[in-house]
C-alpha cells in the first residue's frame, strides 16, 4: 500500500502525486509500488525493499542522489498463541525533498503521525522528520519495556501461591522479547552515531538538539532493557528455585509416610509368617492382639514424633 501525504498550514493531507515535500509511506508495499516509486526519485529498488526482509542490519548508507537509513523498531506478534514483541525493520530514504518510508506493517511510530497526533511535524523538513521518527520509535520501546515489567510484576505475584510451569514459560518469553529489544536498540545506536557523525546530511541548530534528544532516550531505552532483562533472570532464577522447593517438601513427606507406614508393614508381616504360633509373643496372651496394635501404635508416634524433630514432618 502506497500513500502519499503532504503538510500545509500545519496539518498533514493525503495526496494523489508526488509533488516536493511529500511523505511517501510504503506499508508492505507491492513489487509495482516499489519499481514506480524508485523510477519517479532514481532509487535503487534493492535500498527500497530491505526494510521488507526481517534479518536487514541496520545501517545508514550516504551517496550523491539519496540516502538510506535502515533501522528496527518494536512490533507486536503472537507466539505460542501469546501476545509478544519483536523487531521489525524500517526504512527512510531521504531522496531530495522527499522523504520515503518503508516498512513491512503499518506501524504506530508511522501511524501517529498519519493521524496529525505529533506537534510541530512538517513533511517539508525532512530531517527534522527523520529525527522525530527516530525519537518516537525510541518512545514506544519504552512504553513496551514498562508493558514487560507490568507483566513481571504480575507473575512475581504468585509465586509462593498458586506458582505453576507457566509462569516460566512466561517469563522466558519476556526475556526473548527483551533480547531483541536489546540487540535492536544496540544497532540503533550505531546508526544515530553515524548520524551524528556525517557532515553530508545538513542539519540545522534545533534539528541538532533533537537529535541529541533522540540519542538520550535511546540510551535510557538500552538501559531500561538491561535492568529488566537482570530483574526478570532474578525473579525466572527465584521461581525456579520455588518449584524446586515444592518438590522436595512433597518428596520429604512421601518419604516421612513411608517410613511411618514400615513399622505396622514389617510387624503383621512378622505375625504372619507361616510358623508355629507358640513362637509368637503374645500369641496366647488375653487381648495379645490390641498389645501389639498399641505397641505398633506407639513405635508410630516415636517415629512421628521423631521426624518431626528433624523437620521432617
Amino acid at each position: 500500500m502506497m500513500r502519499r501525504y503532504v503538510t500545509e498550514k500545519n496539518l498533514l493531507r493525503e495526496v494523489t502525486d508526488f509533488r516536493p515535500g511529500a511523505w511517501v509511506n510504503l506499508v508492505n508495499p507491492s513489487l509495482e509500488e516499489c519499481l514506480l516509486v524508485a523510477r519517479e526519485f532514481q532509487v535503487d529498488i534493492a535500498d527500497i525493499r530491505a526494510a521488507l526482509d526481517d534479518e536487514e542490519s541496520s545501517r545508514v548508507d550516504v551517496s550523491n542522489d539519496y540516502t538510506l537509513i535502515l533501522f528496527d523498531i518494536p512490533s507486536i506478534e503472537y507466539r505460542h498463541k501469546r501476545e509478544a514483541y519483536t523487531t521489525i525493520p524500517l526504512g527512510l530514504i531521504f531522496a531530495g525533498d522527499t522523504l520515503i518510508s518503508v516498512c513491512a506493517e503499518d506501524t504506530p511510530v508511522l501511524k501517529s503521525f498519519a493521524d496529525n497526533m505529533v506537534k510541530e511535524f512538517s513533511t517539508k523538513k525532512q530531517i527534522r522528520f527523520i529525527y522525530q521518527i527516530f525519537l518516537r520509535t525510541c518512545m514506544l520501546y519504552q512504553s513496551y519495556l514498562r508493558i514487560v515489567d507490568r507483566r513481571r510484576k504480575e507473575i512475581e505475584e504468585h509465586i509462593g501461591g498458586d506458582t505453576e510451569d507457566v509462569d516460566l514459560i512466561d517469563l522466558h518469553e519476556l526475556e526473548s522479547n527483551l533480547v531483541y529489544f536489546d540487540t535492536s536498540l544496540r544497532a540503533n545506536k550505531m546508526v544515530l552515531e553515524r548520524l551524528v557523525r556525517y557532515s553530508k546530511i545538513k542539519k540545522y541548530p534545533e534539528d541538532q538538539e533533537l537529535l541529541e534528544d533522540v540519542v538520550v532516550e535511546n540510551q535510557q531505552a538500552i538501559e531500561m532493557t538491561q535492568i529488566y532483562r537482570d530483574i526478570i533472570k532474578g525473579t525466572r532464577e527465584l521461581l525456579s528455585a520455588v518449584i524446586d522447593n515444592r518438590l522436595n517438601t512433597a518428596m520429604k513427606y512421601l518419604a516421612s509416610i513411608t517410613i511411618v507406614m514400615a513399622i505396622p508393614t514389617i510387624i503383621s508381616g512378622i505375625y504372619g509368617m507361616n510358623v508355629d504360633e507358640k513362637w509368637m509373643p503374645l500369641a496366647n496372651t488375653p487381648f495379645g492382639f490390641g498389645i501389639i496394635c498399641l505397641i505398633t501404635l506407639g513405635l508410630c508416634l516415636i517415629v512421628i514424633r521423631i521426624l518431626r524433630k528433624r523437620k521432617m514432618l
